[in-house]
């Protein structure tokens, strides 16, 4: 069969299908997001991580390092994050950590969050005691949970100048004792004075009052409640750690300290 002229030369049709790109309609915008966001997480996590105490810094290091042999050992009863060197040598790891931040035991820490707010509920059930609750600071610090009775107004615990306890303060020491006894830790009773002069001809001053205020405390709570041989120290700094330096006469610097310490070790 004879071609016709059309047939000599074909016609040929091609169809292109070009690419487009999604714009912002596409999903490449959400990957770069998603990357920015995860830099962004694992920056806040690493200052986070910087900003922690050297105990804890240590163990997260030692979970990446091995993080099986961490879990068994977490899991063997001991703290993850206790000092990993002691853990394997089977040492019990300590309370209260080498560079002063707060102890690694957070087991520590919540029973003396719990005796901290049994002591407050009970003073303010206590009707001749709720007058003192602005008088009465407790809090956790490096060295453990310490109890501030302080004399806002003058002769609020004892009596002027001299080591004779209120009545009321008696009660708050058997409240303290009470609570404080069901603690293993150590505890230290600090006397304060303010830096107003006090002497008599006799030669007592406030390093004598204040070692006595201590004393009078210690009494009152092993008569009320504390263990045997609980209370590690007594001390008495006069007005060498004013609570106030900015007044150093202000009554606030008047004050028995309780502390129950995270070990006896270092206070």
């Amino acid at each position: 069969m004879a071609l016709n002229e059309n047939d000599a030369n074909p016609i040929v049709i091609r169809i292109v299908k070009k690419k487009r790109s999604g714009g912002h309609h596409g999903g490449a915008w959400k990957v770069a997001y998603a990357d920015f966001v995860t830099a962004m997480m694992a920056f806040f996590l690493v200052m986070w991580i910087v900003g922690l105490s050297k105990p804890i810094r240590d163990a997260i290091a030692a979970y990446f390092r091995d993080p099986t042999g961490f879990m068994k050992t977490a899991h063997g009863g001991k703290s993850p994050l206790a000092d990993q060197t002691q853990i394997k040598q089977g040492k019990p790891a300590p309370l209260i950590p080498q560079d002063g931040g707060f102890a690694a035991n957070a087991t520590v820490n919540v029973d003396f969050q719990k005796v901290k707010q049994a002591i407050l509920s009970q003073i303010m059930r206590t009707p001749e005691l709720k007058g003192l609750r602005d008088s009465i600071e407790i809090h956790l610090t490096p060295e453990g949970l310490r109890i501030e009775l302080m004399e806002k107004t003058p002769a609020l615990f004892f009596d002027t100048g001299s080591a004779r306890l209120k009545p009321r303060t008696i009660e708050l020491l058997r409240i303290i004792a009470h609570q404080l006894r069901k603690l293993s830790n150590p505890i230290i009773v600090e006397g304060h004075t303010d830096a107003r002069p006090y002497g008599t001809p006799y030669g007592y001053s406030n390093w004598e009052l204040s070692t006595d205020r201590a004393n009078a405390a210690r009494r009152a709570m092993e008569e009320n409640g504390l263990r045997p041989r609980q209370v590690l120290a007594v001390r008495g700094y006069a007005d060498r750690k004013l609570l106030d330096p900015a007044h150093p006469y202000s009554y606030v610097n008047r004050r028995v300290s309780i502390l129950v310490a995270y070990t006896a070790k270092g206070v």
